[in-house]
């Protein structure tokens, strides 16, 4: 490699680093490929863990970087994407909750942030030719920094597997703690942590014990159920057992006390934007009880049509997260509609964690559309059951008169 010729016309990049395996390989690449090169590192800290940070710096100019930027979104990221997300009641296929889609476009902007500060004219990621995250990532780019060159070594160098990247830091005498029996590939932030490769590669497969790292197994979990309290306020959690916390720390506080109770595995294989099919495992706890305690809530004040309207907009918002186009205005409707609906989604719910299981079994709401008065199946003094017969007449009027023109 460094005997080959090197390509000229970037002076500075910005490179979305981890001090994985990936990203340790790609700063010696970067100044072998690039003449004249100057490297600087930047790590989102989107609460993937104190651990996956310390000693991150030194690690990164210890590969050749010059310098290196770790900003902290923890709070931005829930608040402000994470949040907006969950009210819209987006899911993809059914399931997976978006942990890893949702945390590219905050590192992405972020990453255009540094470049900006720093004066670099490129910007880098370590994703492979494979996946979705390329495309994210990408697309965030085209949105907010169009004139920034785009450097993404998967798809340029002629190394393929884990060992050949072990090998190549071997020669260079550069350190790194992967190794090639390495079995899962994970992405841990605040929301969720994901696994993918492995026996999980083979979809006949039970997952492992050894898979999952957030939470305990639902069989192992308590025998006696916790009950988990939130107050929610125009689609947000505001408080988790009438303790007021922040969004961040409010997620990081249902993540302990779910990830108990076996709450929020997924086994998925899901249709990657690329074309592919891909198993994966997803770790959600908190999340699975923010999401419950929202769609409690949302039973209560949300008419038919305007709850049928906010899944319509769950299920596109779902593939616009998931396919990496925050940054459209698309994304902006979509979020103005829930956050319109939302304003009447207040209320509490009590969130019973049990097994693996979160289910919503107390809930109230100012705003509550639910009457017991006309509900019971008792006797009432409100409702009028001959007032039926008429709008039945009316509703099926369209089938009546179909059936009349077939004689």
């Amino acid at each position: 490699m460094s005997n080959a010729v090197k390509k000229s016309g970037v002076k500075k990049v910005v490179l979305a680093y981890s001090g994985g395996l990936d990203t340790s390989a790609i700063i010696p690449w970067l100044k072998e490929t690039y003449d004249d090169c100057e490297i600087v590192a930047f790590c989102a800290d989107v609460g993937q863990g104190e651990e996956e940070l310390v000693g991150l710096t030194e690690k990164a100019l210890a590969s050749g970087a010059s310098e290196c930027h770790i900003v902290d979104l923890k709070e931005e990221f829930v608040a402000d994407y994470i949040y907006p997300t969950i009210a819209t009641g987006a899911i993809y296929e059914g399931t997976y909750l978006l942990g890893t889609s949702m945390a590219r476009p905050i590192i992405a902007k972020a990453q255009v942030e540094v470049a900006r500060k720093v004066g670099a004219d490129a910007v880098c990621h370590g994703c492979t030719g494979k996946g979705n995250d390329q495309v994210r990532f990408e697309g965030c780019f085209a949105a907010l920094a169009p004139d920034l060159k785009v450097i993404a070594p998967w798809r340029e160098w002629e190394m393929r597997s884990r060992e050949d990247l072990l090998a190549y830091l071997a020669e260079r005498n550069i350190k790194t703690s992967a190794s090639a029996t390495k079995i899962y590939s994970r992405d841990a932030n605040a929301w969720h942590i994901s696994h993918e490769g492995g026996e999980l590669e083979d979809p006949w497969n039970e997952p492992s014990k050894g898979v999952w790292t957030m939470t305990v197994a639902p069989e192992d979990a308590p025998n006696e159920p916790e009950y988990v309290s939130l107050a929610i306020k125009n689609g947000r959690v505001t408080h988790v057992n009438d303790e007021a916390l922040s969004p961040y720390a409010a997620l990081m506080t249902l993540n302990d006390i779910a990830g108990k109770h076996g709450v929020g595995r997924i086994d998925i294989t899901e249709n990657r934007l690329v074309g592919m099919k891909s198993r994966g495992c997803y770790e959600t706890p908190g999340g699975t009880v923010m999401f419950a305690g929202l769609r409690a809530i949302e039973e209560l004040v949300l008419d038919k049509t305007s709850r049928t309207w906010r899944e319509q907009i769950a299920g596109q918002m779902s593939h616009l997260v998931y396919d990496g186009r925050w940054f459209t205005p698309l994304c902006k409707s979509l979020i103005a509609a829930s956050e319109s609906l939302a304003e009447s989604v207040n209320g509490d719910v009590v969130i019973k964690l049990y097994k693996g299981q979160a289910t919503a079994v107390k809930k109230r709401s100012p705003n509550s559309l639910y009457s017991e008065s006309f509900a019971t199946f008792g006797e009432d003094d409100v409702y009028d059951q001959k007032h039926a017969e008429g709008f039945i007449r009316l509703y099926s009027l369209a089938s009546r008169i179909r059936a009349l023109n077939s004689k």
